[in-house]
């Protein structure tokens, strides 16, 4: 509900009050529309890792749980977790979702005590989702430890013990340094200058007259496959501009050190293909056929960029700690670490 600007009404709770009193309830609408707006905030999470999830490629199912319960003293003993998901390693698991901007996510012992509850009911392991800023990770609710009051996880811990390339098929990679676009603009009419001879601004009418790609080795590449051109929009690119009496050249490159996310260019991806500044539509994103149009299999896309010269690693990230649902009876627990592809 909003105004011709875009933005919500002055008189919304007025509004709010009117819908609900045609419902038949009389509480406050300023607790109603309070506690829409903690909703608001909550279900944009549960849906941007659904669609993570669906795209890496190694979830057959995920979706929301019904949280509405009967009777209502259940509520006292059980918490229905926000999603159930099957992935291609191990059985269905229960996912409570989270997005907190502290390196610290803490949760009350009554409230991690329900959610286990129903974990336990339904036989199935409880993971816990935490976004921390742009990064999620996924792991066992196991590893929290009780602090002071509350139960406590730091993003550190939560990173190492983190199953979100174990199940779901999330990578880390690192691009090749000198890996980059150039464009090449031609100067064709002065149109003004601005400034004094030791200071000042030209304006040009120029044309763009070449496009090109280099590789790791700073190569020219007429034969970078689309999919590997496009691994650069996920990067954060230096930019370069070199001038010439004739003409200017504009270069995207990629710089030293860092290193992404699969799920993280996920959100680079549908920045771009929408072309848009604010977050994508995952909500939407959950009903479409197809998540991105550019990139139909990532992992495949960074493997044939290896061969190009464009990617430089590829990470697969193993947990200190692997769930006794994803080993198999046969299986003992193992160290974990990080397995890299060069």
């Amino acid at each position: 509900m909003t105004g011709t600007d875009g933005e919500p009404p002055d008189d919304i709770e007025r509004l709010i009050q009117e819908v609900l009193a045609e419902l038949g309830y009389s509480g406050d609408a300023a607790v109603v529309a309070r506690k829409v707006k903690r909703l608001n905030l909550g279900l944009p999470a549960e849906d941007e890792f659904s669609v993570i999830c669906a795209w890496l490629g190694r979830c057959r199912l995920v979706h929301k749980l019904d949280q509405a319960q009967a009777p209502l003293s259940s509520r006292d003993t059980f918490q229905v977790p926000d999603l159930l998901a099957a992935f291609d390693t191990g059985g269905p698991v229960l996912i409570e979702v989270k997005s907190k901007k502290s390196p610290t996510l803490s949760l009350r012992p009554d409230y991690l005590g329900r959610l286990q509850a129903y974990a336990d009911l339904v036989g199935r392991p409880l993971l816990i989702a935490w976004k921390f800023h742009s990064i999620w990770t996924l792991f066992d609710a196991r590893h929290v430890r009780l602090a002071r009051t509350n139960f406590n996880i730091s993003h550190e811990r939560a990173m190492k013990e983190n199953l979100l390339g174990l199940l779901a098929g999330d990578v880390a990679y690192v691009l090749r340094p000198g890996a980059g676009v150039h464009f090449d603009l031609a100067k064709e009419e002065l149109i003004g200058v601005e400034g004094d001879a030791a200071n000042f601004t030209e304006t040009w009418k120029m044309r763009v007259s070449e496009v090109f790609f280099t590789d790791g080795d700073g190569a020219r590449r007429s034969d970078l496959h689309g999919e590997t051109q496009q691994l650069l929009a996920t990067w954060n690119l230096e930019t370069v501009e070199d001038h010439s009496p004739t003409s200017i050249r504009n270069s995207f490159i990629v710089g030293d050190g860092g290193v992404q996310f699969a799920h993280v260019a996920l959100v680079h991806l549908l920045t771009w293909e929408g072309g848009r500044t604010g977050p994508p539509p995952w909500r939407q994103l959950l009903q479409a056929p197809k998540i991105t149009r550019t990139i139909d299999d990532f992992g495949r896309a960074l493997d044939r960029a290896l061969g190009e010269k464009v990617v430089r690693y590829v990470f697969h990230q193993q947990p200190q700690t692997t769930p006794d649902f994803i080993l198999s009876k046969d299986e003992a627990a193992a160290p974990g670490g990080a397995a890299a592809t060069a």
